[in-house]
């Protein structure tokens, strides 16, 4: 598996762009490197995967590009072919996704509700959709790669996530890498690239796309109506879809910033009208950079202005490794069905002890004082 690096730049193309600014010049790279029948797109989660895995299929079969005009830039997004995919119904382009996420991306979400008959089963004796590629959805690709194409341009397949295959689905989908039939190509897409099969990996081009520059994050975050957008660029590692995701859950800039002051008081606030896998992640980044204070450095996702109460405790690395651990339990098993009340009043506890653990040059400062 080669790894090509996609270029950061953002530049406009003369052409249509996918729907997130920073993609354009990543999406040009893509296309002028683009050596294989089959590309692993990777990177962290929200900088436009998708997106950008359905930008490049776009390209792939937009029918300007074979025009008199060959130096028109693809996708054009005028064309036949560019609309029907646009409108999600291009008869040479199939998109393989867990039904869980059918109805978050808006792709195929009746179909796949139709056709899902597997998944668990919550409390109430309602069938959770699945969050797995399973191998009957892979085989469709066989069938969908004996058809003659409908536009004659050849057929792509989207895989996304490309991890959320089991294991009878990735080695069925190895079988028909090893063998493409006809002019059939392929887009895996995914963020850990160590659970895919190296088989499956050694047979893709490897593509990375990185997270955007902040300053064309920060305007795209501002366009949807976020305030204070560097704020939660940085709480969210510099993924501006994930920060977008956290804005409309209702976390905004402020709630952010107050968040190190009302832990280190045992203040749960606003805490109970979060999702339960916010607050573990949320408290992940705090405990991850009180940790990076403790032992100097710059805290990462929190304003260092935010995290001053951490500071001024100097609070104990053994302690806060601790309770590293107790999140990491949590979050291993997000899928429990959790009181979310008592739970998150039992983290903020965990996050008030471990603040609290004075370091042992900080205890032996107020001895001598």
């Amino acid at each position: 598996m080669q790894e090509v690096p996609l270029s950061s730049d953002t530049a406009p193309a003369a052409s249509a762009l996918p729907p997130l600014p920073w993609l354009g010049a990543p999406l040009r790279d893509a296309l002028a490197t683009q050596r294989t029948h089959a590309v692993l797109l990777h990177g962290p989660q929200g900088v436009g995967q998708f997106e950008m895995a359905l930008a490049l299929a776009q390209a792939w079969l937009c029918e300007r590009s074979a025009s008199a005009d060959g130096d028109a830039p693809r996708p054009c997004g005028v064309c036949a072919s560019c609309r029907l995919a646009q409108a999600h119904s291009h008869p040479d382009l199939m998109v393989l996704i867990p039904e869980s996420l059918s109805s978050v991306l808006g792709w195929n979400a009746d179909a796949q509700a139709e056709e899902g008959t597997s998944g668990t089963v919550d409390a109430a004796g309602k069938r959770k959709p699945s969050k797995e590629i399973r191998v009957s959805e892979v085989r469709k690709i066989i069938a969908f790669a004996h058809t003659t194409a409908a536009r004659e341009h050849g057929k792509v397949v989207v895989v996304y996530p490309a991890e959320a295959m089991n294991t009878i689905a990735a080695n069925a989908l190895l079988k028909i890498l090893e063998e493409p039939t006809g002019l059939l190509r392929f887009v895996l897409v995914g963020s850990s690239l160590d659970t895919l099969l190296p088989t499956i990996r050694s047979r893709c081009q490897a593509l990375w796309l990185g997270v955007p520059d902040a300053e064309v994050a920060c305007a795209w975050l501002r366009a949807q109506g976020v305030a204070q957008p560097e704020v939660l660029l940085a709480a969210a590692g510099g993924q501006p879809q994930e920060a977008l995701n956290w804005f409309r859950d209702g976390i905004g800039a402020e709630s952010w910033l107050a968040l190190p002051t009302q832990l280190a008081h045992g203040d749960a606030a606003s805490l109970p009208t979060w999702p339960i896998a916010r607050v573990v992640d949320m408290m992940f980044k705090l405990c991850h950079d009180a940790m990076r204070m403790a032992v100097g450095a710059a805290p990462r996702y929190f304003p260092a202005e935010a995290m001053r109460v951490v500071a001024d405790r100097a609070a104990d690395i053994t302690a806060l490794g601790d309770w590293y651990r107790q999140l990491g339990r949590i979050a291993r098993h997000s899928e429990h069905p959790w009181q979310a009340a008592l739970t998150i009043e039992s983290l903020v506890l965990q996050a008030k002890t471990a603040l609290a653990a004075k370091s042992s040059s900080a205890r032996a400062l107020r001895s001598i004082n």
